[in-house]
């Protein structure tokens, strides 16, 4: 276990000034908490933060956090508190100490739901100082190195949840080393098998070229010194076994078919120098064409700069090379530790100084804004995995502004990553000069020109185009509005003319002091939950109004039988099948009086369904046709956006099965099916096996494998109608299947 002045002069190494009082102070506080406490090892509890604050202390931070180091399980763990730290250490350690405490009760591995929230506490605490991330980082890789004491089932909870978060969020903070680390001790108790066949057969590769990384080393070395690099270090190294068996995963080779185990890193003193080492190296040695990257003149995301590139190198071995300065080596191994703003920096200061260079802080603190912006627990947690574990692309605004991208990113992605307004308003792109489609993948270097339109909406079905998060949130919320948009313009159609028959004017300025009693957040969500039905024009008339009485509006029968004469909202008459008085004399809907009632097709012009169709279970609005009734749509339907600003013509209108006479309703489906023989039939035969009619059917080739097929399908209802959808996507011949409207 180190002592306490070996902790001391640690620190000294890299910075001879060291405050040796407070890390005195808190290296006796922490031994006087946690007392006899032991640990699943049988190790005195103490040796935990004091190996937290050992790695630290290779990461060359400031004494205060190592301090937090020592101390941040004592209030978690012992009788400490958070007034008792703040009077010993200051209240920037105690609230640095409170953070971590709050950190140490998270389970990131549990109910997708709990996860995501508990990770919205994780970002948000570390977001607000990076001291909290640091800190925790050396916690959880001490615990992932300790890691065999816990029980099966413990330890692979744990490991699961470093390989999710921990390992990703250092590598996304520059981190690489220690990322490296807990990956590799994740892979050790995830995969277990895995882990020692790649690990020995590293060994043995290791034992059979005994001695080549020192000769590659040797050998470069005097290349670059032969040249007039005297200051160039050489070094070398096998890669890490989590490293090897993600290759062979993601590229499906055998061990065998590895040709790069080994990589090298030069370190020379400055930008041009790396240069230099490169064109040296290339004169020298063939290059494997195609693994050429340079990440000084475009740096990744997370501040990482270096030239990579792949050789036939001495020996006839291919070997991977990375070309940096010293200064760049140091950020690479270390992220933002490595950053000396930082470091000089005390509490918020420092924090403000940091977040303005680093853009791997930054990207933190732009993740930490998708917070705000309303979506739920889920699609956040879905989204900052994507921003996690995605590789990047690099491209350019014609202004030459670098926008980096997740691999296989759309210029979809690239507009909404430019600013949120643009990809809404996205029609089309540019990418390098040429008109392409928006599903084109951006290549690294592409300089991309966004088209747009003021009048764009975007399309739902970009959602399943797009890889970033922050897109798939933009337009789910856009979606989400438009529907909303929908709905309270039908709630605002019906609140006004419930108010205007009570002789009354409805306002939006009336309902806000109303709203509480109505148990609704704000004026447009209450409009828009009467539209959807989820709330009575008349309990916001009676709030409003408490001394309001409803009077009942008796529906006469039409001398024909089996239709019935209903006046509608707007004070027209309508014929409406199978409804009796007596039904309608007791009912009492949105205006007063029952919604019009639609029981089914009809053969009559007073009430139809829109081309594509509706079935029970939809949400259905009606729309007065000029001379020709009412026609029927879902309330998905984009064509009622042609009516938005002709509210007259809204009608509220709800289903009225029979279920003695049960109808079929239409509805219209969209297949993308291989081109094979064969195909048509195992969709009819799907069809048909659900009981359900083939109205009508249209087939287009869309390309030489796939097919399209449209089809206006007849169903009972809207769970029969998912059921067919489902099975339908479960089919191999299928690509994809969706449900149109008009």
């Amino acid at each position: 276990m180190m002592r306490q002045y070996e902790l001391v002069e640690r620190v000294q190494r890299y910075k001879p000034d060291v405050n040796e009082a407070l890390l005195n102070k808190a290296y006796v506080y922490a031994m006087q908490k946690h007392g006899q406490q032991k640990r699943a090892s049988g190790d005195p509890y103490i040796s935990h933060p004091l190996e937290v604050a050992a790695i630290l202390t290779d990461m060359h931070l400031d004494e205060s956090t190592i301090a937090v180091a020592l101390l941040h399980d004592t209030i978690e763990d012992t009788t400490a508190t958070r007034a008792e730290i703040d009077d010993l250490f200051g209240e920037d350690i105690g609230r640095l100490v409170e953070g971590l405490t709050k950190l140490k009760r998270l389970d990131l591995v549990t109910k997708k739901a709990k996860q995501a929230e508990n990770l919205r506490k994780l970002l948000l605490a570390i977001s607000d100082d990076v001291r909290v991330l640091l800190v925790k980082l050396a916690d959880r890789l001490h615990n992932m190195r300790t890691l065999e004491h816990m029980n099966p089932e413990k330890r692979a909870r744990i490991s699961e949840e470093t390989m999710d978060i921990y390992a990703p969020l250092a590598g996304r903070m520059g981190m690489q080393d220690l990322r490296d680390e807990l990956e590799d001790l994740s892979f050790r108790y995830l995969n277990p098998e895995a882990y020692e066949t790649v690990t020995k057969r590293l060994a043995d590769l290791s034992a059979r070229n005994e001695g080549l990384i020192t000769k590659i080393e040797d050998e470069l070395r005097d290349l670059l010194v032969a040249n007039g690099l005297l200051d160039a270090v050489v070094k070398g190294r096998q890669k890490k076994p989590y490293s090897v068996f993600r290759k062979m995963q993601s590229k499906s080779l055998s061990f065998e078919q590895l040709s790069d185990v080994y990589g090298f890193r030069i370190l020379v003193g400055d930008i041009p120098a790396c240069y230099r080492a490169l064109g040296i190296v290339h004169t020298r040695w063939r290059v494997v064409p195609g693994r050429f990257k340079d990440y000084i003149s475009t740096p990744k995301q997370n501040d990482y700069r270096s030239i990579h590139t792949t050789i036939i190198g001495p020996s006839r071995q291919r070997i991977e090379l990375q070309i940096r300065t010293k200064r760049m080596h140091e950020i690479a191994e270390y992220g933002i530790a490595a950053h000396a703003l930082y470091k000089d920096g005390e509490g918020s200061e420092g924090g403000e100084l940091l977040s303005k260079e680093s853009n791997a802080y930054s990207w933190l603190r732009h993740t930490i804004e998708a917070l705000s912006e309303g979506d739920n627990p889920e699609e956040f947690l879905e989204h900052t995995k994507l921003e996690l574990f995605q590789d990047q692309v690099f491209c350019f605004t014609p202004k030459g502004k670098l926008i980096a991208l997740p691999r296989g990113a759309t210029p979809i992605d690239f507009a909404y990553a430019v600013h949120t307004n643009i990809g809404d308003t996205t029609v089309g792109a540019k990418i390098n000069g040429r008109i392409m489609p928006l599903v084109t993948r951006l290549n690294n270097g592409d300089e991309v020109e966004i088209i747009r339109s003021g009048v764009q909406v975007p399309p739902a079905a970009w959602e399943e185009i797009v890889v970033t998060g922050k897109a798939r949130a933009a337009i789910r919320r856009a979606t989400r509005m438009a529907i909303r948009k929908q709905y309270a313009g039908l709630g605002y159609r019906i609140l006004e003319r419930t108010f205007e028959r009570a002789g009354k004017v409805f306002s939006r300025e009336g309902l806000k002091p109303v709203l509480h009693r109505l148990g609704q957040k704000d004026v447009e969500d209450a409009i828009a939950s009467v539209g959807r039905g989820e709330l009575s024009s008349l309990d916001v008339m009676r709030a409003i109004y408490p001394d309001y009485k409803d009077e009942r509006v008796t529906v006469k029968p039409s001398a024909d039988e089996g239709w019935f004469n209903v006046r509608s909202v707007s004070g027209m008459m309508f014929r409406i099948p199978g409804r009796s008085a007596e039904a309608a004399e007791m009912e009492t809907g949105e205006q007063g009086r029952a919604p019009l009632p639609i029981r089914g097709l009809s053969a009559s012009t007073q009430v139809r369904f829109s081309q594509s169709g509706a079935v029970p279970g939809d949400r259905i609005v009606g729309i007065m046709e000029n001379g020709s009734g009412i026609t029927i749509y879902p309330i998905q339907a984009p064509a009622l956006q042609r009516f938005d600003d002709q509210p007259e013509r809204w009608i509220d209108v709800r289903w009225d099965l029979d279920d003695a006479n049960k109808s079929r309703f239409t509805a219209r489906i969209l297949i993308n099916a291989l081109n094979e023989p064969g195909t048509l039939a195992t969709v009819a035969q799907t069809i048909a096996g659900l009981d359900i009619n083939i109205r009508n059917l249209d087939m287009g080739r869309v390309a030489t494998d796939f097919s399209e097929i449209l089809l206006d399908v007849e169903v009972w209802d809207l769970r029969q109608l998912n059921q067919l959808l489902t099975q339908l996507k479960d089919l191999d011949c299928i690509s994809t299947v969706k449900r149109v409207y008009d």
